[in-house]
């Protein structure tokens, strides 16, 4: 039996999972913020109640808005600043005297969907968040590819394939550069989009929701997004060409995405037919935390 942890900005979650997958105790609690020392103290409580709970004897994995550096084995390109250049995992592991894994949610979230999730069965997953940010993960053979950078999945910070003559030079990105496809494929960049295009400020629900009630501006915000998550998808194929690609976060309840985006992305794809699937989650919010867990395998 192993633990998992989501590390979030704002709630900690962690779980003890069985080896076939059931979960057998689960716990949440907020997010120190700022501290550094208390965010390790809150992982080592929340771990030691679920172990206790459980029964669990097993290591750990947490997922992290961030990774692991390879030259330094501190952490890097964190949200949560307060974690960036500290060694998480070592203190984590002294704090709990137990084996630590760390890996960024992103590829927690697919290694989830790929372990006993939407993507099962197949070699190559490709799981993508589409929510407040634009994270991906790549899994091979049940294997998270990390890379010698610790960067394999960055998918949302390069820039956005085939632009448009109105999407140069992009919008400003986080990160320093501009036209970033998280800039245009997570929740906030269908928001702003829409804000620019109509002047009105909706939540990407809202609009969806809009669109579903027949207002014009919706629907062609909504068509514009597809468009967009079309072609960075195609370029995934095109380089990757992944088995199934496992959509998640917020935008991934959208249910037209899975109707319309292969319909487009056919256009971009260096292939004469594209029978690569469009899924949606099997495990939803829970999956980071389920990834986390499956860092480490069973026994």
């Amino acid at each position: 039996m192993r633990i998992g942890i989501d590390l979030g900005g704002t709630k900690i979650e962690a779980i003890a999972l069985a080896g076939d997958g059931s979960i057998r105790a689960r716990r949440r609690v907020p997010a120190p913020r700022g501290d550094y020392a208390a965010t390790v103290t809150a992982l080592r409580d929340l771990a030691q109640a679920v172990a206790s709970e459980a029964g669990a004897t097993g290591p750990i994995g947490v997922g992290i808005p961030g990774t692991i550096s390879p030259a330094t084995g501190l952490i890097k390109n964190a949200n949560s600043v307060w974690l960036i250049g500290h060694p998480l995992d070592r203190d984590l592991a002294a704090a709990t005297g137990r084996p630590v894994r760390l890996a960024n949610d992103a590829n927690c979230f697919a290694l989830s969907e790929a372990s006993d999730g939407a993507g099962a069965g197949h070699g190559v997953v490709f799981g993508v968040i589409l929510g407040t940010g634009c994270g991906s993960g790549i899994v091979v053979d049940g294997r998270v590819l990390t890379g010698p950078n610790a960067i394999a999945g960055e998918w949302g910070h390069n820039p956005l394939p085939w632009p448009q003559p109105d999407e140069l030079p992009g919008p400003q990105c986080y990160c320093g550069k501009r036209g970033c496809q998280e800039t245009f494929l997570a929740g906030t960049g269908l928001e702003r989009d829409f804000l620019e295009q109509t002047g009105r400020d909706l939540k990407a629900a809202a609009i969806a929701t809009a669109a579903e009630a027949g207002d014009a501006q919706a629907e062609a915000a909504l068509q514009r997004y597809e468009h967009r998550l079309a072609r960075g998808l195609a370029a995934i194929l095109n380089v990757v060409d992944p088995d199934i690609v496992v959509l998640g976060g917020g935008l991934s309840n959208l249910d037209r995405l899975y109707r319309n985006v292969p319909k487009l992305w056919g256009a971009f794809v260096f292939s004469d037919t594209v029978s690569t699937p469009l899924v949606k989650n099997r495990h939803g919010d829970s999956s980071g935390v389920r990834g986390a867990a499956w860092l480490w395998p069973p026994a």
